[in-house]
């Protein structure tokens, strides 16, 4: 035990961590933090995974602490590296996943010199992170690494970055023992507050409820679907949170965020009574706040969420509850006895049904109806990754999240996040499906982690949809500035040779028909497959929007 010898810092801090429950670290190497790596050779129960730029480490560790509800683990070294890691944690923070970013840094004596790749990580990360922290004793490393995974894990989870000066993690102690590992706070719900909640349940005429987000787990899950069937509530997620329930649920009513079902953003408009909960109830999730306003009149508001802080910051609570999401799941299950239950769950779950069922459409490559095919080739609990653009809207509306985790997506709208999500979850869940779904501008930001893929031996297959530009931004730009295209268009690389370079199999599709014999192909192959689509960008998004019919709609009569 590293208590009774002398060890550097590097040995200590790795100790730390594993006592803290850590099993698999995200890096790009630096010679700042040689002591960390160094240890982590003789750790055989922590895997090192070594990533190509640090923007795609920092993704993995994001996903990697989505899917466990443990902090991912991410090292990368001073400026370079640090500012490219910090997209993961502006992400981590937007979706409430908890995870810590240690930062090799400048030897102690050279601070505040502007020494070589020197930043200023307290300032830098400040609006990114939940805490920042720095170690200049090596002493008191178990205290730093204990509060960095209590602070990312409790309350509403989020980002710690951490640094680790160079020279702190040379120097030896002795007598210095990891600190016991720290659990998350569950905080329980008020009974009196559960007697009110299903009060005003039982006086609603058409309430609805909003779920997924910081702190939902899998006890959430089960314990809310089970209420929420046993009363016929209708459940509604946030943006990117499509596998917060079983989707097959007969309460289920479908996903809010862009292009949400217009049944069910009129369901929500109509509602007398939200339940929201673990949702911040954001932009995205709310239509810019206005589907359901800050102050809601005419609605009651039922929010609850694990972090005080949050409830009361926007938007005005009839009653607000803070507690463990499993927690609260539990608890209403156990009070509902009473409450009538409503037929609105039924109606709101076969108007989801309708709207995931695809009409024919004129593309000689139909997204539509590729994932419709999808969901009889790959099985329903497959864990489907992808980063931001329209491309991902097909699978938002058309597959059927019915495995937990099951969605691994960026409510921050970060592009570049589907691969190193994919090869996060390939790592963690081998026995299971794992796809990355891409764009071409997309997969281009951190195409090159199917090098770390390879490397490590992921089970995981690639979607990408290629139609040669930036095609969100095209949308827009086709409904502000029709007929004017300008810097969205994209020239392209021939993505299935990409794939083959780095030991994948790979085909290129240019038809419906010829998509979904590539993924039956895929589907009973191993290691790493890529699907390259490719599609006219006239096809633009899931809601049936083409670059003609918004030049036509912006034409003047």
């Amino acid at each position: 035990m590293s208590e009774n010898k002398t060890i550097n810092g590097g040995r200590l801090l790795v100790d730390c961590l594993i006592a803290q429950g850590c099993d698999r670290v995200f890096t790009v190497p630096g010679e700042s933090f040689l002591a960390v790596l160094d240890a982590l050779h003789d750790s055989p129960g922590v895997q090192t995974i070594v990533c190509r730029q640090e923007g795609g480490a920092a993704f993995m560790a994001c996903a990697d602490g989505a899917m466990t509800g443990q902090p991912g683990v991410c090292f990368v070294t001073r400026g370079p590296g640090a500012t490219n890691a910090s997209i993961g944690v502006h992400v981590a923070f937007q979706d409430s996943q908890p995870l810590i970013l240690f930062i090799g840094d400048v030897d102690r004596s050279m601070r505040d010199r502007e020494g070589f790749q020197e930043v200023d990580f307290g300032m830098m990360f400040a609006p990114l992170a939940k805490q920042v922290l720095r170690i200049d004793d090596p002493a008191r490393i178990p205290e730093y690494v204990a509060r960095a995974w209590s602070t990312a894990i409790a309350g509403r989870p989020g980002p710690v970055v951490v640094a680790v000066p160079e020279d702190m993690l040379l120097d030896t102690v002795s007598g210095i023992a990891p600190r016991p590992a720290v659990v998350r706070p569950a905080q329980a719900s008020c009974p009196d507050a559960m007697g009110v909640i299903m009060a005003l349940l039982e006086d609603a005429a058409a309430p609805v409820a909003i779920v997924g987000g910081a702190g939902w787990h899998g006890k959430a899950r089960d314990h809310f679907t089970r209420f929420a069937e046993k009363i016929g509530l209708p459940v509604a997620c946030a943006f990117r949170r499509q596998d917060a329930l079983t989707n097959s649920s007969p309460v289920w009513a479908g996903n809010l965020g862009y292009g949400p079902n217009p049944k069910l953003v009129e369901r929500i408009r109509q509602a007398d009574l939200i339940l929201a909960v673990g949702a911040r109830l954001g932009e995205a999730t709310t239509d810019g706040y206005d589907l359901i306003t800050p102050d809601h009149p005419g609605q009651t508001l039922i929010h609850v969420h694990p972090d005080p802080e949050e409830l009361g910051k926007v938007y005005r609570a009839d009653l607000a509850i803070c507690a463990d999401m499993g927690e609260f799941a539990e608890a209403a299950l156990m009070f509902c006895d009473d409450v009538v239950p409503f037929d609105a769950g039924e109606e709101a779950h076969c108007e989801w049904l309708d709207w995931t069922t695809a009409a024919p459409a004129p593309h000689r490559l139909d997204l539509a109806a590729l994932v419709t095919a999808m969901r009889g080739i790959y099985p329903d609990d497959s864990i489907l990754c992808n980063g931001a653009g329209n491309f991902s809207g097909w699978w938002h509306r058309y597959w059927h999240y019915n495995g937990f985790p099951a969605q691994l997506a960026p409510t921050a709208g970060a592009m570049g996040y589907g691969v190193p999500a994919a090869v996060a979850a390939a790592l963690r869940h081998p026995d299971r499906q794992v796809v990355a779904l891409a764009g071409d501008g997309d997969f281009l930001m951190n195409g090159q982690e199917l090098a770390t893929a390879a490397q490590y031996g992921c089970d995981l297959t690639v979607i990408l949809v290629d139609n040669s530009a930036y095609g969100t931004i095209r949308m827009h730009q086709e409904r502000e500035f029709p007929e004017r295209v300008s810097g969205t268009a994209l020239a392209n690389p021939d993505f299935a040779a990409l794939a083959r370079a780095f030991g994948g199999w790979a085909v290129r599709c240019e038809t419906t028909a010829e998509a979904i014999e590539a993924l039956k192909d895929a589907r009973q192959r191993k290691g790493l497959r890529l699907l390259h689509l490719v599609i006219d960008v006239e096809q633009l998004s899931a809601g049936g929007a083409t670059v003609s019919g918004l030049r036509l709609r912006t034409r003047p009569a």
